[in-house]
């Protein structure tokens, strides 16, 4: 079913009113995440989801209830503890908050905070005092990421390396006032770098992850074995962790399907990324809910996958994560280069 925005947000927001203003300690909600930067004419595409944020009024909130059907929408439902909307100057300063208040994006707001807020922050948003902030944010993020026990899982030393390198393009996506997407930051990132004249910076980008070289038919090779790997665990899963609902039916369009997207029009690199982070959770998967020989028999094609990107051993991952930590500077050059090229940010703050 074709789905205009308007009408998928429609649906989230009776989502609210119909079950999440009940959840005990609601303080609202708002829309999250790339339908906050698509106009309500856009159709929605098949492999994206409506991201919505919960606040409550509790410092702790419980795991987020992820991904599910409502109305036939993928919605994808997070908590927030209201304590992280406490002031504009905290949410303009949070790379990850900030730009779901820079337009509308209240769906009930009870106390009249939220629409308090996104009035504040939306005013300073390209304030370039900000920009900096949210910039200065998403590195120390890719930095506090390295933190890792060599006790470990393979699978959990791998998103120490993989998630602060592929932040990297949130780094520069951030400096331009564009969405830090997810599944798609390498096309959005090599989209931003052309409009600035620096494509020539991309290769380098991709190499951080070790998949500047991959062609696309190994891609769509490794993707077979994903979408077996895929299609097992989300019949196995039991244990629950923070992305387990990203391992399920509803998950597949996004995860499966989305990647094959970018495969198919020639963006096989761009599609590495989320390939790994789901083939992660897939092990995860395997490793709690699984036989050996279950787990065994996944592990081949997930090894094979880091093996093309250069990565066999632990050492293989620290020499890898060493290698972003050293390329920061070079990323903060050219996040300064774009911010005073951006004219859409304002000196005056």
């Amino acid at each position: 079913m074709t789905l205009l925005v308007k009408q998928a947000k429609d649906a989230a927001r009776r989502w609210v009113f119909e079950e999440a203003s009940g959840t005990p300690g609601f303080s609202g909600a708002f829309f999250h995440g790339s339908t906050n930067w698509l106009s309500d004419d856009a159709r929605l595409p098949a492999t994206s989801d409506v991201d919505v944020m919960v606040v409550l009024d509790n410092s702790n909130p419980p795991l987020k209830p992820g991904k599910f059907m409502y109305e036939e929408v993928p919605l994808d439902v997070a908590y927030l503890s209201r304590d992280q909307l406490r002031s504009p100057e905290l949410v303009l300063s949070q790379y990850h908050l900030a730009g779901s208040f820079r337009a509308t994006s209240v769906i009930l707001d009870p106390s009249g905070q939220l629409t308090a807020l996104q009035m504040a922050v939306s005013r300073d948003y390209a304030k370039q005092k900000w920009v900096y902030q949210r910039c200065q944010h998403v590195r120390d993020k890719i930095l506090r990421g390295f933190a890792f026990n060599e006790s470990d899982l393979f699978f959990d030393q791998v998103d120490t390396w993989l998630f602060p390198a592929g932040i990297t393009t949130h780094l520069l996506l951030v400096a331009g006032l564009e969405n830090p997407t997810v599944r798609r930051r390498y096309v959005a990132a090599r989209e931003l770098l052309a409009v600035y004249g620096r494509l020539d910076f991309y290769q380098y980008l991709l190499e951080m992850v070790g998949c500047a070289h991959m062609n696309q038919a190994s891609v769509e090779r490794h993707l077979a074995s994903l979408s077996e790997a895929f299609d097992a665990a989300k019949t196995m899963i039991v244990t629950p962790f923070f992305f387990a609902a990203d391992i399920s039916d509803i998950a597949r369009a996004i995860a499966i399907d989305g990647s094959r997207e970018l495969i198919v029009r020639g963006d096989h690199r761009e599609a590495i990324f989320w390939m790994v982070a789901t083939y992660s959770r897939c092990q995860r998967v395997f490793h709690s809910d699984a036989p050996v020989t279950v787990e065994e028999k996944f592990a081949q094609g997930y090894h094979e996958l880091l093996a093309d990107l250069g990565i066999a051993s632990l050492t293989d991952l620290q020499r890898r994560r060493e290698q972003v930590r050293q390329a920061l500077p070079v990323f903060w050059e050219v996040a300064e280069a774009i911010i005073a090229a951006n004219r859409a940010i304002e000196d005056e703050f």
